[in-house]
């Protein structure tokens, strides 16, 4: 894509905005607690958060939450910087106060909002907890999901637009190739394949996500390669942002951040397609994790269906763009892309989790042409004890 500021800084609340009662409605029908007694409520600045302690029993994370005053210091540079690892033996999660950035079973995945304290409680946004940190923990209970026939290849720009240039070549012909590639790997597996564009053509955004919203038990797969002024690497993935929440690459929130888009019909569908993805990605090629991400790019904002943009490393680094521009690294993408979609058809269609990065870096990938990806030492699915609600609100 082209260059952006990959510097990310601190969140900062639009204060000239006191959002009206009418706005901070359209929320409350997704946010409803399943039983108000198996979460400790807090509004601050406007918004429902919930207590990392209530979060940690409702996922059975063992051990008590401490108070925010007692929390160890994370670096001894910064004293200040004070995170907070959970783990029960299937899961973990690591907060960090103050920070959007939390770290959820092996990969870095951004909120929307900051983690924060409350009466010296640590706080978690009630928003990021039903759109990424349930659906990341239990996708095998998220609703919804259709059964995956078709898959879209979208390679990144074309014609005219070169993308992110360098040395040894341009992000339209890497994307092409790393489309071509993958579109072999699934027809082998016994998808159908469409592409939005198969030759050096460009093709407008807001029609790219069309082709699969035309297309019945359809998924849209974005595949491009970044670009920075600063000496960035690594790999980054991106689904539709929440409504309601600033995206990824934004320190505020905007009026315009409560519009109903297209692609909100399948804002958790679409994080789940980007965290199978992702997991396979860094699981299967050593790299940066720079996160999974929320954007409302027009690809991915327009598309009706699950929906993600990949960013396959950067043509701005020499040493990426060396890989990137060697047919077998362009290979083992479209072979970690591909494994990824079969992990979320397999989540889709039987309700098994996709394996997790940790399983990808201790177990042989198995063969593409063959059987889709089916995890067979996945942790048993979550059942609720009796009383106790499956998920803590609606995740759609």
């Amino acid at each position: 894509m082209g260059s952006y500021p990959v510097r990310f800084r601190p969140f900062r609340l639009l204060r000239l905005v006191r959002l009206p009662a009418l706005l901070l409605a359209l929320l409350l029908p997704a946010l409803q607690p399943a039983r108000a007694g198996d979460w400790d409520l807090v509004s601050h600045e406007g918004r429902d958060y919930v207590t990392v302690d209530s979060l940690a029993r409702f996922y059975d994370f063992p051990g008590t939450v401490p108070a925010v005053s007692q929390m160890m210091p994370a670096s001894a540079i910064d004293p200040a910087v004070r995170s907070l690892l959970l783990d029960n033996g299937s899961h973990q999660i690591q907060f960090t106060l103050n920070s959007r950035l939390a770290v959820i079973d092996g990969v870095n995945q951004w909120l929307g909002f900051p983690v924060t304290v409350d009466a010296d409680r640590l706080i978690v946004s009630r928003l990021d907890l039903v759109k990424t940190i349930e659906p990341s923990l239990r996708p095998e209970l998220i609703s919804g999901l259709n059964p995956v026939d078709t898959v879209v290849l979208d390679p990144g720009h074309g014609g005219h637009d070169k993308g992110a240039v360098c040395i040894f070549g341009n992000e339209k012909d890497f994307a092409l190739d790393v489309c071509f590639r993958a579109r072999a790997l699934l027809e082998a597996a016994g998808l159908k394949v469409l592409m939005t564009r198969s030759d050096d053509t460009f093709i407008p955004l807001e029609q790219r996500p069309m082709l699969a919203n035309a297309t019945p038990n359809s998924i849209f797969v974005a595949v491009h390669f970044n670009d920075a002024d600063t000496d960035a690497s690594g790999f980054e993935i991106f689904s539709i942002t929440p409504r309601g929440e600033p995206s990824t690459s934004d320190d505020t929130l905007a009026l315009h951040d409560f519009s109903e888009e297209p692609g909100n019909v399948t804002d958790v569908p679409s994080l789940a397609l980007s965290e199978s993805i992702y997991h396979s990605l860094l699981g299967n090629i050593p790299q940066v994790d720079r996160g999974v991400k929320h954007a409302r790019f027009a690809v991915i904002r327009l598309a009706q269906v699950p929906a993600v943009l990949i960013e396959g490393g950067f043509v701005s680094s020499t040493t990426e763009a060396r890989q990137i521009a060697t047919p077998a690294y362009r290979q083992e993408l479209a072979e970690a892309i591909v494994t990824g979609i079969e992990g979320y058809k397999t989540l889709a269609e039987h309700k098994i989790p996709p394996k997790l990065v940790a399983a990808y870096r201790h177990e042989p990938t198995p063969s593409l042409q063959t059987t889709p990806v089916v995890v067979t030492n996945a942790a048993p699915p979550i059942v609720a004890a009796p009383g106790k609600p499956m998920t803590p609100a609606a995740t759609q």
